[in-house]
């Protein structure tokens, strides 16, 4: 379709506002100043607020957000509590919120679910990663920024506003705060994201962009638009933009965080640099398009030459205060991703967060930062605590995963030279591939990979290549950002689309009735469809009922677009419209109920246990035993387990109601917030809702019992850490646990019964005897190094000259240890022993000075692996033809 759309709006007229096209870079807009030829924005315009407040007052990073959500409450806009930074938490296409849109996608915006207020006013923390490597540098990047925004929601039914109030309302705004009316630019655009589309005013003042006005109206298919019924006012003013305006600062970071940046300047020791030199660097790069940090050499060069000074000087002088920046912002994005809940881990947001974190703790170590990063973050919290005191409150959560994270990190270092030296082994180049990989699979930053290679280089016999791209980590955040949802693959057969109405689902209503009578609606393979049913089918991680149709056996229940499918025994049995007897197997609905509640008891337990950042990640609910995943920074020790446990079964002993009710989805949310959200993203525009008194409330669509003391006594049976950052925890409830704890007392009682003791000295037996062992097992090691000089000895004479080296190809008795030990003695300069025993077991192992690797070695004479120095397998051939193939490979 073919889009013309009117920019016009009524304020432009009433004021006088003209419409002219820039000379600069062609775009049209809009100013009340007849004398203007440029758009306004950069770079057709300096900054021209640097030095030079534009606001009637300097506004603090808090008070502009006060001041913005006050004028449009004025306005008649309900001012809307923030969403977390982890977008993930409602839905699943992104992980981080990356706008205020993204708060009611997609359930609002799509005409799904209504608004929670219609219009109204949010300041939303959001987190782009794509400019992280410019952060510091530009003087106006941030990884972690405040969009402002009053949102319309537009339907037929009930229609707020457009354009016109649009603009209006953001040019009152700005005339409240003291900007000159005839400096603002209206400049017209157009903006797509997320399949939406639809034109938009960037707004401009002084050369900088303070808010985009977007009139969301189109659906993109294509390379096609399609009008859509709602149509969305969707606003972002940066608060961040506006503080810093009005402070005039040289670059935003002073405005944000000028006293963390004070005291980490003193505390680095770190020069006072000339305001000028700042506020000059940060307005050239207004003016520049900058894609990534390699322009910012441009950019230096370009400030050395304006102010008459040697670049190389000027780099000296800056770069410490780039990173001081960076510092500061970087740990504000910490404070709200892990005061959110992020857990650090190798995939997904919790990638992000360490990535951010990992990128800090380089810098810090780069300017010789002595204090720790979670002073860094503690002021961040303090400064914070009026607007977020939620941030507050998971403090203990952020130092306890600081100091976790801050251990990794030292280790991941002291195992990267290693690491990276292998790898150089056999490389001339380390790419950026190489580069990515290293720090994906070992989190090695990219600046200790240099720091290796060039020191590998001053000693080394070859030059090994390597280039760091400047915006490295703009590279692998933009990369993991856009990982998309995981599909999860079933080794079921697809089930068919069909045209019937959506099964009744009776359980929700009648939740312990046994039997029912409903009508077959269709036959599709194995499987009936009937009009109801009492049958629960498999998901939401809990495992489906079994029982009868017309006395033949239910053995699978499956569920597609609200349309339940029953497989059967025998499909011949059943005809369209018949009338069926259905019967749940209630012993095992039972089991199914008392361990789907226990998951609720069990995640709500790990939560007061381990802390607020516990998110569960996955379930699985089955008869015997149920399976929750939860995300947790370190493996959850004994002493956790059982109080986990104890609390589980507190829960269980005080006879909580377990509630069901099926709420408007908004509602659900404002009441609950997020949480509700454990067992994944829930559909639609109405919830049902679990919620357990006092303890837990989820959006949950299995079945449950109507008070937790039915689930009987709840037995934590194993943790183990699946992931990175996700522990999952395993449990039976009821008669499952009894017989649970009978099986751990039968290896109690065979256990003592084979060492001939009581019970209650099996520890302390268990211990003397590992003890015991352990000495025997140093004498055994010693009498090995013995037996391997002895042998060193008896073997010295029988090694061959081939070439440069003198191989020995020898059959020895002895234990894999004692061959080892024998092959320690012999392995030094040049020589290379292999070694086998009577039961097919093979050696190889080289001298310092043998190039050869025996990972290599050994494939060729035999099956097995290895290192370079040493590996280990077994052989099919005889001495003589394993040392004809050495000779024939040193030959070569």
């Amino acid at each position: 379709m073919e889009i013309n759309h009117d920019y016009r709006v009524k304020l432009f007229d009433e004021l006088g506002f003209e419409r002219k096209q820039c000379t600069e870079c062609n775009q049209w807009f809009w100013t009340l100043d007849k004398d203007r030829t440029t758009c306004g924005d950069s770079p057709c315009d300096e900054y021209s607020f640097i030095g030079n407040p534009i606001t009637s007052k300097k506004y603090t990073y808090n008070e502009m957000v006060k001041e913005f959500t006050n004028f449009f409450d004025e306005k008649g806009h309900t001012p809307v509590k923030r969403s977390p930074v982890v977008a993930k938490r409602w839905r699943d296409d992104i992980l981080l919120t990356i706008a205020s849109i993204a708060v009611f996608q997609p359930w609002v915006t799509s005409g799904l679910v209504k608004p929670v207020k219609n219009p109204l006013v949010i300041a939303q923390p959001c987190i782009r990663l794509n400019d992280i490597d410019n952060v510091g540098r530009t003087g106006r990047h941030l990884t972690c920024f405040t969009m402002g925004a009053h949102h319309a929601f537009n339907s037929k039914d009930d229609y707020k506003y457009w354009t016109d109030k649009t603009v209006e309302y953001c040019f009152e705004l700005m005339q409240r705060l003291g900007i000159d009316g005839k400096t603002i630019t209206f400049i017209e655009s157009w903006w797509e994201g997320g399949g939406n589309a639809g034109p938009c005013y960037e707004v401009i003042t002084h050369g900088v962009e303070l808010a985009t006005l977007v009139f969301m109206q189109y659906k993109k298919i294509g390379n096609d638009y399609e009008e859509i019924p709602l149509k969305i006012v969707d606003t972002g003013y940066g608060i961040e933009r506006f503080a810093w305006a009005s402070q005039g600062t040289p670059t935003v970071y002073e405005s944000l965080f000028s006293e963390i940046i004070e005291k980490l300047k003193e505390d680095a020791g770190i020069p006072e640099v000339d305001e000028k030199i700042m506020a000059e660097s940060a307005t050239l790069a207004g003016l520049m398009d900058i894609e990534n940090v390699g322009d910012l050499r441009v950019l230096r060069q370009k400030v050395a030459e304006k102010i008459g000074m040697d670049v190389d000087e000027l780099d000296k002088l800056i770069s410490p205060l780039e990173y001081i920046y960076a510092i500061a912002d970087h740990t504000r994005c910490l404070s709200f991703m892990f005061g959110d809940g992020i857990v650090p881990s190798n995939v997904k947001e919790g990638y992000l967060a360490r990535l951010v974190l990992r990128k800090t703790l380089r810098y810090m170590e780069k300017i010789g930062i002595s204090m720790s990063i979670k002073d860094i973050i503690s002021m961040q919290l303090e400064n914070m605590k009026e607007i977020y005191p939620e941030l507050s409150a998971m403090k203990e959560y952020i130092m306890d995963v600081l100091d976790a994270e801050e251990k990794k990190y030292i280790q991941t270092v002291n195992r990267g030279r290693g690491i990276v030296e292998r790898m150089a082994a056999s490389k001339s180049e380390i790419t950026l591939d190489d580069l990515i990989e290293l720090y994906d699979s070992n989190g090695l930053p990219p600046e200790i990979v240099k720091d290796v290679v060039d020191d590998l280089n001053k000693k080394g016999k070859k030059t090994i290549a390597i280039t760091v791209p400047d915006n490295f980590y703009t590279i692998v955040a933009e990369k993991h950002e856009e990982e998309k949802p995981e599909e999860v693959v079933s080794t079921k057969k697809e089930l068919p689309e069909l045209e019937v109405s959506k099964t009744e689902l009776l359980f929700f209503k009648h939740p312990t009735q046994v039997e029912f009578e409903a009508k077959v609606l269709k036959i599709v393979e194995k499987y009936v469809v009937l009009d109801k049913t009492l049958f629960y089918a498999e998901g939401g991680g809990q495992k489906y009922d079994i029982g009868q149709l017309n006395e033949l056996e239910v053995v699978d229940v499956q569920k597609k677009n609200g349309i339940v499918f029953h497989k059967v025994s025998d499909i011949s049995k059943f005809k369209e419209g018949d009338t069926v007897k259905g019967a749940v197997n209630w012993d095992n609905r039972l089991k199914l109920m008392r361990n789907h509640t226990a998951t609720h008891v069990i995640n709500a337990a790990a939560t007061r246990v381990l802390g607020k950042h516990v998110w569960q990640t996955g379930s699985n609910v089955d008869t015997e035993k149920g399976r929750l995943d939860i995300t947790h920074y370190e493996r959850i020790s004994r002493e956790q387990v059982k109080e986990i446990e104890r609390i589980a079964n507190e829960i269980v002993l005080s006879k909580m109601p377990v509630n069901s009710t099926f709420m408007d989805r908004n509602d659900a949310e404002q009441k609950y917030g997020f949480t509700i959200y454990q067992g994944g993203v829930v559909p639609g525009d109405t919830l049902r809702i679990i919620e357990i008194e006092g303890t837990d409330v989820e959006a949950c669509g299995g079945t449950h019992c109507s008070n937790t003391s039915e689930c009987g006594y709840i037995k934590v049976l194993k943790t183990e850490r699946i992931q990175d950052g996700v522990e999952r925890l395993e449990y039976s409830t009821g008669m499952g646990s009894v017989s649970e704890i009978a099986s751990l007392e039968d290896t109690l009682i065979d256990s003592a019964e084979i060492l001939g003791i009581p019970n209650d000295q099996l520890p302390k037996t268990v211990k003397r005897f590992f003890e015991e062992w352990k000495e025997q097992k140093k004498t055994i090691e010693e009498l090995q190094k013995k037996v391997g000089e002895l042998v060193k000895y008896e073997l010295a004479d029988k090694f061959e000259k081939h070439g440069n080296y003198e191989v020995l190809v020898e059959q020895v008795s002895g234990t894999p240890n004692e061959l080892m030990s024998i092959a320690d003695n012999l392995a030094v300069g040049n020589k290379l022993i292999v070694l086998m025993n009577e039961n097919d077991y093979l050696l190889c192992k080289r001298g310092e000075n043998v190039e050869l690797s025996m990972k290599d070695l050994i494939r060729n004479i035999g099956k097995g692996g290895g290192k370079d120095n040493l590996a280990q397998g077994k052989y099919s051939e005889n001495k003589e033809q394993i040392m004809e193939k050495i000779i024939q490979i040193l030959n070569k």
